[in-house]
């Protein structure tokens, strides 16, 4: 079930009283359950979210003002097929979910499967070499062959992005645009084609309402969701400074996995992976099979090869443990929540957890949640 009219109108009039501000959104959403809910209390809202700002509290206060805009916007996304979801329905990414102050709305046109069992995001230089596309060529390639349903997230830029999407669609593999603007334009303009292309078999995502302009700052905004909602992030190319570190950086604080590939020593465009790679903060990927391998997603030579359970399976501590996390969960959990419930590092509960789905004793279903078997 995903988000419909009221509610959709007043998040959508709650999101512009308090633009470019999720903390706030999330703030206000978690005292109150509801956006509706919201506007119907809001002159009370400075006793109900008491941390909340001066400033954010008149915006909830003067959220009426919003409604007639709200309603307009709801007309546009009907009249193009665009799907609204508030952070609490079915489709919404289950990964950006537990992310740190996720969209409370976002906007997806297309038929991309947001909580895809595997999700990479590909980021890198605006400026890219002809290094860097025949990276992501051979990388996707390489990826559709051995792990098909991967689904690629990108942010339909210039450079690393649009080789990323465009590989990924000559090699028929999903690909998502995260856009830092709303679906009534496409920036860049010239990869408007490109992003046609991408709504057959993936889609476009925004957190922004038709007229919003791709300002510097929404890129940053964007970046988050590029990160958050994929289980880990390619780096292919880029220099020592550059929106692509934020993404890394935002990341690892998502406790997602980074991967870089390695440049010449000396190449200006491969400074920041290879300096990713050299403090650690990113892992170094040769190939596609590599990373697959180092994730633990099973490859389509393994989905074909049935699972045979052993009557009596022995398991370790860190196996029990995990079970016991699982066993009252019917829905599943995250990798996220369980290497916090665990205390397990997220590469040895992947290779744990991979190990156990060979067992027969947890698989993973939508959203990237583990289930006992």
């Amino acid at each position: 079930m995903n988000t419909e009219e009221p509610e959709l109108r007043y998040l959508l009039a709650l999101t512009r009283a308090l633009f470019q501000n999720p903390a706030a959104q999330n703030r206000v959403m978690d005292a109150v359950g509801s956006a509706q809910e919201a506007y119907q209390r809001r002159s009370e809202i400075t006793d109900i979210c008491p941390d909340l700002s001066k400033k954010c509290a008149q915006s909830i206060a003067d959220m009426e003002q919003h409604l007639e805009r709200a309603d307009r916007e709801t007309d546009f996304l009907k009249r193009h097929g665009i799907q609204a979801l508030g952070r609490n329905d079915a489709d919404y990414p289950a990964r950006l979910r537990d992310a740190v102050n996720p969209p409370v709305l976002l906007f997806r046109l297309g038929n991309a499967d947001l909580n895809a069992k595997h999700i990479l995001s590909v980021v890198g230089s605006r400026q890219c070499t002809e290094y860097g596309k025949t990276v992501c060529e051979r990388f996707l390639g390489e990826l559709a062959e051995i792990c098909p349903d991967t689904l690629i997230v990108s942010g339909l830029a210039y450079g690393i992005d649009i080789n990323a999407h465009r590989a990924a669609l000559a090699h028929g593999l999903p690909t998502l645009g995260v856009l830092a603007h709303g679906l009534d334009q496409i920036y860049p303009r010239r990869h408007a084609d490109t992003a046609r292309e991408m709504l057959e078999t993936g889609g476009l995502l925004t957190e922004y309402q038709s007229g919003s302009n791709a300002d510097k700052m929404n890129f940053v905004a964007r970046n988050r969701i590029v990160a958050a909602m994929a289980d880990a992030t390619l780096v292919v190319e880029t220099r020592e400074k550059g929106g692509s570190l934020i993404t890394t950086r935002l990341a690892d604080e998502a406790g997602r996995r980074v991967f870089a590939v390695p440049g010449r020593m000396g190449d200006e465009m491969s400074t920041g992976c290879n300096r990713l790679i050299a403090e650690g903060k990113a892992e170094i990927v040769l190939s596609a099979r590599q990373l697959v391998e180092a994730m633990g997603w099973q490859t389509e030579q393994e989905l074909s090869t049935p699972i045979q359970r052993t009557l009596f399976i022995e398991l370790d501590n860190d196996e029990q443990d995990i079970m016991r996390c699982l066993e009252p969960e019917a829905e599943g959990l995250t990798l996220n929540q369980l290497t916090q419930l665990t205390g397990q590092a997220v590469s040895t509960l992947t290779a744990r957890l991979f190990e156990m789905e060979m067992k027969g004793l947890v698989r993973m279903v939508a959203g990237s949640r583990y289930v006992k078997v």
